[in-house]
C-alpha cells in the first residue's frame, strides 16, 4: 500500500527555518570535486606523550554538541535545481569517522608524511557528514617530539569551513591549559536528529526563498554595479593613480596542467620571531616576508627544472573577509592576485616588489568588490554552475586558456599559545589544503606558539619531490634574512645616530582639537586606548584617555590598556592623508589592534568617525 502524503508535513518542512542552505561561495568548493580533487582541507596535529585513544574519543564526543555540522550532512534538491541544505544526519555514528591505526616502521617523519598524505588523498563520503579523523600511535623516531607521541590527521570538507573558521574549530577541540586532564568532562549530550525532509519539501522551500526575494538577482547585481563605480572613482583619488593597470600576463607554467589523486606534500617550520624582525626591518606586513620566502624557494624549483618563465608567477591571495565577532563556521574569503617577482634574483628587490604588489592589490576599490563578487556567487543556479565545473575539468578546458593565476599561498594566524589535549601538549600544527586541475600547488603558510610552519600540498604528477620544495623555502628565508642583516649593518656603517622625527604627529593634535569641539565622541567611545607608532629603530607611544569629560591625549608609554593599537608611521600618516583606507589597512595586516571585543569596536567607530569628518 502506497505511503499516504501528508501535505500538512510537507509544509512544515518547507518553512522550517532550521533546515539551512549553503551559500553560493560554500557550493564552489562542492561541485569542484572530482576523481583526482577530493576538496577537504586537514590538519597533522602532533601531540606530545601517550595519549589514550578511548580519553581522545570520550572528548571529541562530548564536544560534538558544540560543532552542529559535525553531526549533519548534505541533502541535494532534487535535480540539482538549487543549492543543497544542511540536516541533521539520522544514521550518525561517531565510529565512522574516528579510525585508530598504527605508523609503520620504521616510524620517522618520512613514514608520516607518506601516511598522511595517503590519508590526504582520499575523498570523504559526501553522504555522510563532512570530516573524520585518524587517530596515529607509535610516533617513536621524530627529532625533538617525545617517544611514543601521537599524530591526529583531521579532515573536513571545505564546504563546511574555511582557514579561519577552521582555527575557531581547534579552540572548541582543544584546551588552551595543561589542566585538562584534571577537569571533570562533561558528558556526551543525546543526539535527537530530525527527520530527513522529502523532495517535495526541499523544492517547496527552494522556490519559497524565491518567491520571498524575486529580486534578489536584480539587486544584487545594481549593488554589485554600483560598488564597481563607486571602487573606480576611489581608484582615481587614491595612491593608485601613481602605478599602473593591474592587469598582467600570467605565464603558463608546470604548476597549472592536469593533476593526479596522489597527493604529496612537505613543510618548513621558521621562527616567528624572526620573520617578525625581517618584515620590522623592511616595512610591510608578515605576509609580504612569506610570500617573498615563497617566491625565493619556486624561482629556485622551476630554474632547476629548467621551466623558469620569463614573466613573474601570479599567486592568488585569500584574504579573510570574516567579521571580527563572527562565530559562523563557512567560508568568508575573497582573493587578490599577487606578482611573486620570480623574475628577479636579488632577494631583497623580490621583497620590495610583492610590497608594491600587495599594496595595489589590497586596495580599496578590491575590498570593496569582495563582499559584492560573495554575493554574486550566491545567485548563480548550483545545476548550472555544477555543470560547468564538470565540464571545465573533462574536456580540459584549461588548456585552451591561460590561468588567472600560478598558485595559491595563504596565510593563516593560528592560536599564539600552546594547545592542550587531555593534559597533552600539541607540539606542532600543520595545514593540506586540496589542488585541482590546473592549480597543482597550494602553500599554506600557519602560525601556532612561536612558530610558522609553511606547508605546501601539491600531487605526484606536478610535485613528487615536495620535501625538495620545503628544503628551499628554508633557504630561501635563510637567504632572505642575511641579506636584511647586511642591509642593517650597512645603515648602522653610513649613517650617523639621530633622533627620528614622526610623520605622523600631526594626526594625533588633530584628533585632539576633533575631540574638543565633538564631547560627545568623547562620551560615547569611553575607555583606555594605546596607539604605538613604529618609527623603524624606535617606537613613540600614544595614550588617547577618553575616561573623562574632556579627552587627553599625550605620548606615554609602558601602559596596560584595554586596546593597544600598533602601526607603522608611514602607514599612519597616509591613512591620515586619505591615501589609505582603515579598512584596507586591517586586511593588509598593516594595522595591528589588539583587545577585548567591545573596546576594538568602540575605537574603530571612533577613527572611522575622525577620518570621515
Amino acid at each position: 500500500m502506497a505511503k499516504k502524503i501528508d501535505l500538512k508535513d510537507i509544509m512544515q518542512d518547507a518553512f522550517d527555518s532550521s533546515i539551512q542552505q549553503i551559500s553560493g561561495s560554500d557550493a564552489a568548493f562542492l561541485y569542484a570535486e572530482s576523481p583526482t580533487s577530493p576538496m577537504h582541507i586537514a590538519t597533522l596535529n602532533i601531540v606530545e606523550g601517550s595519549l589514550k585513544y578511548e580519553d581522545f574519543k570520550e572528548i571529541i564526543a562530548s564536544k560534538l554538541h558544540l560543532i552542529p555540522k559535525f553531526r549533519q550532512r548534505l541533502l541535494n534538491v532534487p535535480m540539482n535545481l538549487d543549492y543543497p541544505y544542511w540536516v541533521d544526519d539520522p544514521n550518525f555514528d561517531i565510529d565512522l569517522h574516528l579510525n585508530r591505526i598504527r605508523l609503520p616502521d620504521p616510524s620517522n617523519w618520512k613514514t608520516l608524511r607518506y601516511l598522511t598524505s595517503k590519508l590526504f588523498s582520499a575523498p570523504l563520503d559526501l553522504r555522510r557528514s563532512l570530516w573524520s579523523i585518524h587517530f596515529i600511535e607509535g610516533i617513536d623516531e621524530i627529532a625533538q617530539v617525545p617517544k611514543g607521541s601521537v599524530a591526529i590527521v583531521t579532515k573536513v570538507h571545505h564546504v563546511m569551513i574555511d582557514g579561519s573558521s577552521g582555527v575557531g574549530l581547534m579552540g572548541v577541540l582543544y584546551d588552551s591549559d595543561e589542566k585538562g586532564k584534571q577537569k571533570k568532562r562533561s558528558k556526551p549530550k543525546p543526539f535527537s536528529p530530525e527527520p530527513l525532509p522529502d523532495d517535495i519539501s526541499l523544492l517547496l522551500k527552494s522556490g519559497y526563498q524565491f518567491l520571498k526575494n524575486p529580486f534578489r538577482i536584480p539587486k544584487i547585481v545594481a549593488e554589485s554595479t554600483f560598488s564597481f563605480i563607486k571602487s573606480k572613482a576611489a581608484k582615481k583619488l587614491s595612491i593608485q593613480r601613481e602605478f599602473s593597470s593591474t592587469k598582467f600576463p600570467v605565464p603558463i607554467t608546470i604548476f597549472n596542467g592536469s593533476i593526479s589523486a596522489k597527493r604529496t606534500w612537505g613543510t618548513a617550520l621558521l621562527s616567528f620571531e624572526r620573520v617578525s624582525a625581517l618584515r620590522k626591518t623592511m616595512g610591510g606586513s608578515i605576509n609580504d616576508v612569506i610570500l617573498a620566502i615563497c617566491a625565493g624557494a619556486i624561482r629556485r624549483y622551476l630554474i632547476e627544472k629548467e621551466k623558469l618563465p620569463i614573466h613573474p608567477l601570479v599567486a592568488n591571495v585569500p584574504i579573510s573577509i570574516r567579521a571580527e565577532n563572527s562565530t559562523k563556521m563557512d567560508n568568508q574569503i575573497a582573493n587578490m592576485m599577487i606578482q611573486l617577482a620570480t623574475h628577479i634574483e636579488d632577494p631583497l628587490e623580490r621583497l620590495e616588489y610583492i610590497q608594491e604588489q600587495t599594496m595595489l592589490g589590497k586596495s580599496s576599490h578590491n575590498i570593496m568588490g569582495a563582499k559584492a563578487l560573495a554575493k554574486m556567487a550566491d545567485v548563480v543556479p548550483f545545476g548550472v554552475a555544477n555543470l560547468a565545473a564538470g565540464l571545465y575539468s573533462k574536456y580540459n578546458i584549461k588548456d585552451l586558456h591561460r590561468p588567472p593565476f600560478n598558485v595559491t599561498i595563504t596565510n593563516v594566524p593560528g592560536p599564539r599559545g600552546l594547545l592542550y589535549l587531555n593534559g597533552h601538549k600539541v607540539v606542532s600544527i600543520f595545514g593540506l589544503t586540496p589542488v585541482v586541475d590546473g592549480f597543482g600547488l597550494i602553500i599554506a603558510a600557519f602560525s601556532y606558539n612561536g612558530l610558522v610552519s609553511i606547508t605546501t600540498t601539491s600531487d605526484a604528477k606536478t610535485m613528487p619531490d615536495a620535501d625538495v620544495f620545503s628544503k628551499y623555502i628554508r633557504e630561501s628565508a635563510n637567504e632572505l634574512e642575511e641579506q636584511i642583516k647586511n642591509l642593517g649593518k650597512g645603515k648602522l656603517a653610513n649613517e650617523s645616530t639621530k633622533q627620528v622625527k614622526s610623520k605622523s604627529t600631526p594626526f594625533f593634535r588633530t584628533l585632539k582639537k576633533y575631540l574638543k569641539d565633538n564631547p560627545k565622541q568623547v562620551k560615547t567611545h569611553k575607555g583606555l586606548y594605546q596607539i604605538q607608532v613604529d618609527l623603524g629603530d624606535t617606537t613613540d607611544g600614544w595614550e588617547l584617555d577618553l575616561t573623562k569629560a574632556a579627552a587627553v591625549i599625550k605620548k606615554k608609554k609602558n601602559l596596560d590598556p584595554k586596546v593597544l593599537v600598533e602601526i607603522e608611521d608611514e602607514n599612519l600618516f597616509a591613512l591620515y592623508k586619505g591615501k589609505l583606507l582603515l579598512e584596507e589597512l586591517k586586511i593588509q595586516g598593516r594595522i595591528k589592534i589588539t583587545g577585548t571585543a567591545a573596546s576594538k569596536a568602540k575605537l574603530l567607530k571612533l577613527l572611522t568617525a575622525f577620518l570621515e569628518r
